[in-house]
């Protein structure tokens, strides 16, 4: 390993991260277990691109035979490419009936971007505080959660998502009222929206994950997407919704994160999960908004919408279907709120459960998380996923502080290894406390 480390180094340089104090070096995969150069088998608690099982078969026959048969762009009719559009916009609501493929979710969000400012006339851009949405340079102007050398950009507004359950909540978590925490946010988002205009940028858009999922998971309260969307369509803006994510069955009660905040987005950006590991995104939007975009913009894309993409995500759609996998996200999930609530009565000094169906975590403090004075400990919260690490079972950390628990594996997942996957948390949690 050693020997590939530095040949890595040598030839993609040092700067794209590696996770883990010694990196793993995995040779295949299958279903939810990742197996090392050495044999070992890992159990992924992580990993969202194989959204339904590493290397499921039925997805890697449809890649391999559409490869075999025909792989070509959008300049020309295929029947794939429009079978898949078809199945995929049913899943949405009504207004979203139009949808432009991609490579990935960074190429989708920078499209929702560009329909966005043309159809406004503006510029001005709302963003969480701590967030990432991509690595094209109008992203990278948003990036508030990641190292960006470009800088947030003049035209751009943050916006700190509250969190009922958090460290930012003033007190223990969950002291502030919920409609005080929620009137004071929506102030936040008027006064950005009054200074974007002030400024002469005026409002384009807001993008969010419906998970604020880099953010640390945060549960917001009842009525806040409602309201910044309201406010940023009262402005002339669009609201985009990020789903690379949350999309696609992820939180287990709704096949689309939005869904859960009870909206209709203007813009739903897709990405590495839609495939399965093979490349592609796409902007679901209404047939109105693209038809101000497409006459003014030849917009095309190589390999965005081609049949061996299309394949694979149809294969995705047929399997998320037939093996009831969002169904078994929501079921799995509440099993896993319960164990999770259960590992805080034990381990006082890790949160309430966070997030949603198969994308979940607790926040790690420096004392129990109810005392006035806990502060997030992402030491500690490194640590816990170090021992998880060395008992072969695969999560990482995320939020401001870099500590809150991310565990999001493929929804493949059954039910015994979701046990197997919190057993081996509760020995680290004991590993970690007892230092």
């Amino acid at each position: 390993m050693t020997d590939l480390l530095t040949r890595r180094f040598d030839t993609l340089g040092p700067y794209s991260p590696l996770f883990y104090d010694r990196p793993l070096e995995f040779v295949r995969a299958e279903g939810v277990w990742l197996t090392d150069a050495h044999g070992d088998r890992y159990l992924d608690g992580y990993n969202n691109v194989p959204h339904v099982g590493h290397a499921h078969p039925r997805v890697v026959a449809a890649i391999a035979e559409q490869a075999a048969t025909l792989n070509i762009h959008t300049r020309y009719l295929n029947d794939r490419v429009v079978d898949y559009a078809e199945r995929l916009l049913a899943t949405f609501d009504d207004a979203l009936d139009r949808i432009v493929f991609t490579n990935s979710g960074s190429e989708s969000n920078d499209l929702a971007f560009r329909i966005a400012t043309q159809h406004s006339g503006a510029s001005g851009i709302l963003i969480s505080d701590f967030s990432y949405h991509g690595h094209t340079q109008a992203l990278a102007r948003v990036t508030t959660g990641l190292r960006a050398h470009e800088g947030l950009g003049p035209h751009v507004r943050t916006l700190r998502i509250p969190d009922l359950d958090g460290a930012d909540v003033d007190g223990p978590a969950g002291a502030q009222p919920e409609d005080a925490v929620l009137d004071a946010a929506l102030r936040e988002v008027d006064e950005a929206i009054a200074s974007l205009q002030a400024a002469g940028f005026g409002v384009a858009a807001v993008l969010f994950d419906s998970l604020f999922s880099t953010e640390g998971l945060n549960r917001v309260p009842e009525g806040y997407v409602r309201g910044l969307a309201e406010r940023v369509r009262r402005a002339g803006g669009l609201v985009i919704a990020d789903e690379v994510q949350s999309g696609f069955g992820r939180t287990g009660r709704s096949f689309w994160g939005h869904r859960n905040h009870g909206i209709v987005p203007d813009l739903v950006t897709m990405g590495k999960p839609m495939g399965n590991g093979h490349p592609l995104g796409g902007v679901a939007l209404p047939a109105a908004l693209l038809d101000e975009f497409g006459p003014r913009n030849m917009y095309f894309n190589t390999f965005g919408g081609n049949p061996v993409s299309a394949a694979a995500g149809l294969a995705v759609l047929d399997v998320l279907a037939d093996e009831r996998l969002v169904e078994r996200a929501q079921e799995n999930g509440r099993a896993i709120r319960a164990a999770l609530a259960q590992l805080g009565a034990e381990h006082p000094w890790i949160g309430v459960p966070k997030g949603d169906g198969l994308f979940f975590g607790v926040e790690v403090y420096d004392r129990p998380a109810a005392d006035a004075g806990a502060r997030p400990d992402p030491a500690r919260t490194k640590a816990v996923v170090e021992a998880m690490r060395h008992r072969r079972v695969l999560v990482s950390r995320i939020g401001r502080h870099d500590s809150v628990l991310k565990m999001r594996p493929p929804l493949a997942i059954e039910a015994a290894e979701v046990d197997l996957l919190l057993a081996t948390l509760a020995d680290a949690l004991a590993e970690v406390g007892g230092r």
